[in-house]
């Protein structure tokens, strides 16, 4: 489920308020000193930054010329595009409680105690997060349903949680770029008029380097990430967790039952939905919560008395209400996006990429810089792909290059890299599911960094990449 829009490009633009590339700039870096200073140097909820730049755009728009109704629609339709994003949001925090309180996750967290140790843990957290994201089709879902329980494991092994939950990001976003049950995927082959394998197979290369390294790098880091532990930590955990929940195999029946639908297609919101009410159930029935504390989980979360600090830390969470704090920095992001978009500043921006370019490599390369800056800007991974997306494809065309390289490169850099940023919906959401804030896993989140870099090195050395120039095409055309 995407909403259907068609960015605004330079030529959609009245002249009289189209704005020149100096004063698009403007709001750009009015927005980046906005969240530098209110959350990096102040230390302030993102919340307000994000206001005062919502605040800023919005008079710029005015300063152009546009009305308000004109504004009010640029914020609904980055509000519209981020629909998805927002529903997914509410559905995880609560189905995290729900399967906390029917056991799903603390059984995860008791048998994976036993089968991993800490040198192997990361590098075998991000393979076994690839698959299953690859299987379903869903970053989000992996790491709100396996992420939560590897947290908890790392953490039992003496892995530090910002590690686990880099290798968590770095495997789920690997295995859903190239999975052809993801959304993203579905998007950058539908918008730039690219057969969906012919993408798939276009990202393998790049997707294999990037994360093959990552995986690599997590099994240097497992070499010294948790020494040795001693056994009788790991016993308090598990006897913790067998004291508090009956950890029978019927715990996995949530996790079967949503695995399962997301194998066999099904969109990601139905069956999460799904998995709630799996989990409230195997909650009544394996755990003997009554009906209405059930549901009450649903919407309040956990608060579990185990006996260990350490447990009931991990497995405290706040249900749907909880997810009041991250919706709403979503919401002020997506308004924020929708507004850059709506006065011209992303499409002005756009066109300047497209004037610059001359080689195919740089055009390439500055593709998923754009995708990238457009995560910044607009806090949702949709627009990242769709806008320079459709706002590219007929440079593509004039290059000469395929419309894989261009689904390739708005992918490879705008899918993994927003859970980067603490303001995108993404970010917000990943430092909420798994309780480890962006700016502390994003050193670890390896295959975000990479991906977006193994992109910009391929396009510069020309490796696999048509080498023409914007006048040897011109050129040869006459």
């Amino acid at each position: 489920m995407t909403f259907e829009f068609t960015p605004t490009t330079v030529d959609d633009i009245d002249p009289e308020r189209r704005p020149t590339v100096g004063l698009a700039l403007v709001p750009v870096l009015a927005v980046v000193g906005f969240l530098g200073v209110g959350s990096a140097l102040l230390g302030l909820d993102p919340h307000v930054p994000l206001l005062w730049s919502i605040v800023f755009v919005g008079a710029f728009g005015r300063y152009l010329g546009y009305r308000w109704s004109e504004l009010s629609d640029g914020i609904t339709n980055g509000l519209l595009m981020g629909i998805q994003a927002l529903l997914i949001l509410f559905t995880i925090y609560a189905l995290i409680a729900t399967w906390v309180d029917a056991g799903t996750i603390p059984a995860m967290m008791y048998y994976g105690l036993e089968l991993l140790t800490p040198r192997v843990f990361l590098p075998a957290t991000a393979v076994l997060a690839a698959a299953v994201a690859f299987a379903i089709g869903s970053s989000w879902t992996t790491v709100g349903t396996l992420g939560v329980a590897f947290v908890g494991i790392g953490s039992g092994l003496g892995v530090s949680a910002p590690m686990t939950v880099g290798a968590v990001l770095s495997g789920a976003y690997a295995g859903d770029k190239q999975s052809p049950l993801s959304d993203t995927t579905n998007l950058a082959a539908g918008v730039t008029n690219t057969p969906l394998y012919d993408h798939i197979r276009r990202m393998r290369t790049g997707t294999a380097v990037a994360f093959g390294t990552a995986v690599l790098g997590f099994a240097v880091l497992g070499l010294r990430a948790g020494g040795d532990i001693p056994a009788s930590r790991v016993a308090e955990i598990q006897t913790a967790l067998a004291g508090a929940y009956d950890l029978s195999p019927l715990v996995f029946v949530p996790l079967l039952v949503t695995f399962g639908l997301a194998l066999r297609g099904y969109p990601a919101l139905p069956t999460l939905v799904t998995g709630v009410f799996a989990g409230v159930a195997t909650s009544m029935l394996v755990q003997g919560t009554g009906f209405v504390a059930a549901w009450t989980v649903f919407m309040e979360g956990t608060d579990p008395g185990t006996g260990s600090d350490l447990v009931d830390e991990l497995l405290t969470t706040g249900g749907l209400t909880g997810s009041a704090w991250t919706i709403t920095v979503v919401v002020a992001a997506l308004a924020l996006g929708g507004l850059l978009e709506r006065t011209g500043v992303l499409a002005v921006l756009a066109d300047r990429l497209a004037t610059g370019v001359r080689t195919s490599g740089s055009l390439i390369a500055g593709t998923g810089a754009s995708a990238i800056l457009v995560n910044a800007l607009t806090a949702q991974q949709y627009m990242s792909i769709v806008l320079p997306g459709l706002t590219l494809r007929n440079l593509y065309a004039e290059f000469g290059l395929d419309s894989e390289e261009l689904s390739r490169a708005v992918e490879a850099a705008g899918t993994p890299t927003g859970a980067l940023f603490p303001w995108h919906a993404g970010g917000v959401f990943m430092a909420s599911a798994t309780g480890v804030a962006t700016l502390e896993y994003a050193p670890f989140y390896l295959f975000g960094l990479l991906s977006p870099l193994v992109l910009f090195a391929m396009a510069l050395t020309g490796r696999g990449v048509p080498t023409t120039s914007r006048t040897e095409r011109t050129q040869s055309a006459d």
